[in-house]
């Protein structure tokens, strides 16, 4: 395996995938890992596209199988993992991986994978602008949006235990800033 690792993390809103989304198309051999959820998919998403949608059992059962690089139930039987096949998957098509995770994820990762991969925070301009996104969004009902603020504060915290933070002030110069990073990563 001589793939390289991206972990891209930030909180709900922040725009991390949108950063991602923008990475993917910067020519530099990337591919998306796609996670598994216990959660419902929103209207818009796609099993095997977005996520690898799981039942709860599912989910746990392949926790004991050990078919999880690592996984975080992030809120009560909501519980996201990177499957160990998705990344051998990707590397044996001779691309490096590209992970949008949470920022729990992204730190287990960066412990995991090392100097193989770099891992970049999408920090939002204030946590009353990621706000103000979550509603505009228009996907979730109020109290799920005051959960994951509560949820961000926390994760705005542990920025630092990341290679390096992206402020996404304007989402044109945090994707480009992002490529900048990622494309230095892969050529040293």
């Amino acid at each position: 395996m001589t793939g390289k690792l991206i972990i891209i993390s930030a909180p709900s809103g922040a725009g991390k995938t949108t950063v991602v989304r923008r990475l993917l198309e910067c020519s530099l051999d990337l591919e998306f890992s796609i996670s598994a959820t216990s959660r419902v998919p929103r209207c818009n998403e796609k099993d095997g596209i977005d996520y690898y949608f799981l039942s709860v059992e599912e989910f746990r059962k392949r926790i004991t199988q050990n078919k999880f690089v690592e996984w975080e139930e992030v809120y009560e039987n909501h519980l996201y993992g990177t499957l160990k096949d998705e990344i051998d998957r990707i590397f044996n098509k001779g691309n490096h991986v590209v992970f949008d995770v949470d920022t729990k994820g992204g730190i287990n990762l960066k412990k995991i994978f090392g100097k193989r991969a770099i891992s970049i925070f999408i920090m939002p301009p204030s946590v009353a602008e990621l706000e103000k996104r979550l509603i505009n969004r228009g996907t979730e009902p109020p109290e799920k949006i005051s959960m994951r603020i509560e949820k961000a504060e926390t994760e705005i915290k542990d920025a630092l235990m990341f290679d390096h933070i992206v402020i996404n002030n304007d989402i044109t110069q945090a994707c480009r800033e992002t490529c900048v990073l990622v494309k230095s990563f892969i050529d040293n």
